[in-house]
């Protein structure tokens, strides 16, 4: 059984062009990453949850905001290169991610050490027009844009540059 995850991915738009909420995640093997690294804010559930109750959740638990109220779109599962099984939502809302603040996870740091660290799950978080998001987003994720882009709610609509 494929480890399941499920995610939620904000957007709104300005001046005619779609932008979404992604988030960069924390700790010392992504530090220097960058393009390629960033996700949308998602996480593990078990088989038998409800997908839509776990991507509320880990949004929660990685912006540190609740979920706006918008019009929800299912995305349907996307199978990653990991063999992982992502489950994801689109919203729409706006989200003055100003005080973002994410839940921390311990690692021993540097490794072998001895010393465990707190670090936040998720590092920062940014709005980007949907083309700028095609190529922070890990690869495995870009589907969701094409999925978000192909829905009639943003039909006319720019993925700017």
């Amino acid at each position: 059984m494929p480890r399941l995850s499920a995610g939620l991915l904000l957007y709104r738009t300005r001046q005619d062009v779609v932008e979404v909420l992604i988030a960069h995640p924390g700790g010392p093997f992504w530090a220097r990453k960058d393009d390629g690294a960033w996700s949308i804010p998602k996480g593990e559930y078990t088989d038998g949850d409800d997908p839509w109750a776990a991507a509320r959740r880990e949004f929660a638990e990685e912006i540190g905001l609740a979920v706006p109220d918008g019009p929800r779109i299912d995305f349907g599962p996307l199978k990653q290169p990991s063999g992982k099984v992502v489950t994801a939502f689109g919203v729409q809302g706006d989200l003055d991610v100003t005080d973002a603040r994410s839940n921390t996870f311990e690692l021993e740091w540097p490794k072998g050490s001895g010393k465990v660290r707190e670090f936040p799950e998720v590092d920062r978080v940014g709005w980007f027009p949907v083309a700028q998001a095609r190529t922070k987003l890990l690869k495995g994720q870009r589907a969701f844009l094409d999925r978000l882009m192909a829905h009639p709610t943003v039909a006319g609509l720019t993925e700017g540059t």
